[in-house]
C-alpha cells in the first residue's frame, strides 16, 4: 500500500474568529478521507500556544449556545522550520517527533492565520498549504490594500475612507471631517477583522466616534465605507484549478427583518437570514459576476481558494471584499455554491488538498 499523505488542519487562532475558525475546521476533519489521508489536527489557542488536538469533529460544533474553543490542555506542539526535516515535533513528558507532514490546511479566519502570518511559516517549512500565498492573504485581510488594488486593476470599489492608529489619535476632527464627505449611512468597520465582528452601521454623525472606537477595539486601523442602499449582496466562489481559477454559480443573502445587515448574529447565532443558492439573477449579469470574481481573485494574485462579495444595484456591480479563508462549514456559502455548481463538500476539501500539493512552496 502507498503511504497515506498526512495533512495538518490547523486551527483556532489568536483572532476574534477563533470559535468559527473551530467550527470550520470540525467539517474539514469530517470530509478528509481516511484511505486517502493522514489527519494531524492542530489547534492554536486563543494566547498563540499550538497544541495538538483530538481528532473529535463533534467536538468543535456550538453545543447549547457556547461557542468551541481549542483545548489548551492538550500537548503542545512545536513548530519546526526546517525545509529538510518538515517536522512537527509534540511535547508530552518527553518529544515524540511526527511523521512527515506533506501539506498543511490552515482553516484559519482573520488576523494571526488568515493574512499572510501562516502562509509565511509554511514557506519558510517548506510545507506545501491550501489557499493563497503570503502577499495575496495579507492583501485580502487588509480592506483598504485590497480596495486600492481592485481600484488599480479597473475594477469597481465603492467610496471609503482610512483611518489609520496615528490619524485617530492626533487629529479625530479631520478623520471625522473626511468621513462625512462620504454621507450617510457609513459602515465602520475594523480593517483587518472578519465575520462581521466590530461593524456598525451608521446613519447620524454623532454616532460616529462610538462607532469608530468600537471598531478600534478589534483592530486600530478602521475603513469606514460609504453605504450602497437597497443593493443586493451576492457572493461567488473562485476555486485553484490547474488550467486556472474556475468560479462557482453566485448565491444572494438576504437578511430579514431584525438586523441591518449580515452582522456577527445573523451569520452564526440566530436563523435570520436566507442564502439563496444559485442567485436569482438574469444569466448575463450572472456570467458577468462570476467573470468579475475571477478577475479580482487573479488581480490581487490569489490562489487555492476565495469567496468574492459583491454588492449589486440593478446592473451596477461593486467589489466588497475578498475572503481568502471563507467559513467552511457545509452550510457556509462558499461550500454551498460548489455543491450548487456540482463539487460537493468533501471533494472541494480534496481538491483543495491536491492543488495545495500541486502548487507546492516558493516563488510560482
Amino acid at each position: 500500500m502507498s503511504k497515506k499523505i498526512r495533512v495538518a488542519v490547523i486551527f483556532g487562532g489568536r483572532s476574534s474568529e477563533h470559535s468559527i475558525s473551530c467550527i470550520s475546521a470540525g467539517s474539514v476533519l469530517r470530509a478528509l478521507d481516511r484511505t486517502k489521508y493522514d489527519v494531524v489536527p492542530i489547534g492554536i489557542t486563543k494566547s498563540g500556544t499550538w497544541v495538538l488536538e483530538s481528532d473529535d469533529a463533534d467536538r468543535l460544533t456550538i453545543q447549547n449556545g457556547v461557542f468551541p474553543e481549542v483545548d489548551s490542555t492538550n500537548p503542545t506542539v512545536l513548530f519546526t522550520a526546517d525545509p529538510s526535516a518538515t517536522q512537527l515535533v509534540v511535547q508530552s513528558g518527553a518529544s515524540e517527533v511526527l511523521d512527515q507532514v506533506d501539506v498543511a490546511f490552515p482553516v484559519l479566519h482573520g488576523p494571526w492565520g488568515e493574512d499572510g502570518t501562516i502562509q509565511g511559516l509554511l514557506e519558510l517549512a517548506g510545507i506545501p498549504y491550501v489557499g493563497s500565498g503570503v502577499f495575496a492573504s495579507a492583501a485580502a485581510m487588509d480592506k483598504a490594500h485590497l480596495k486600492a488594488m481592485m481600484k488599480s486593476a479597473g475594477l469597481p470599489i465603492g467610496s471609503y475612507e482610512v483611518i489609520s492608529n496615528a490619524q485617530w489619535v492626533n487629529d479625530q476632527a479631520g478623520c471625522l471631517a473626511h468621513i462625512q464627505a462620504l454621507g450617510l449611512p457609513v459602515f465602520v468597520k475594523p480593517c483587518r477583522a472578519g465575520s462581521s465582528v466590530g461593524i456598525s452601521k451608521v446613519k447620524s454623525h454623532n454616532e460616529l466616534t462610538a462607532a469608530i472606537e468600537t471598531a478600534r477595539m478589534h483592530d486600530p486601523k478602521v475603513i469606514v465605507e460609504a453605504s450602497i442602499e437597497n443593493a443586493r449582496e451576492i457572493e461567488c466562489g473562485v476555486l485553484g484549478t490547474p488550467t486556472g481559477p474556475k468560479a462557482s454559480v453566485c448565491a444572494e443573502i438576504i437578511v430579514r427583518d431584525g438586523h441591518e445587515f449580515y452582522d456577527f448574529e445573523a451569520k452564526y447565532v440566530d436563523d435570520s437570514v436566507e442564502l439563496s443558492v444559485p442567485a436569482d439573477l438574469n444569466p448575463a449579469l450572472h456570467e458577468r459576476l462570476r467573470d468579475l470574481a475571477i478577475q479580482a481573485f487573479l488581480a490581487m494574485d490569489g490562489e487555492g481558494l476565495a469567496r468574492v462579495d459583491m454588492f449589486v444595484t440593478g446592473e451596477d456591480v461593486v467589489i466588497n471584499e475578498i475572503n481568502t479563508m471563507p467559513g467552511f462549514t457545509p452550510i457556509s456559502m462558499y461550500p454551498r455554491m460548489w455543491a450548487e455548481t456540482g463539487l460537493d463538500y468533501p471533494a472541494l476539501v480534496d481538491a483543495l488538498v491536491q492543488d495545495a500539493l500541486r502548487r507546492g512552496v516558493g516563488l510560482r
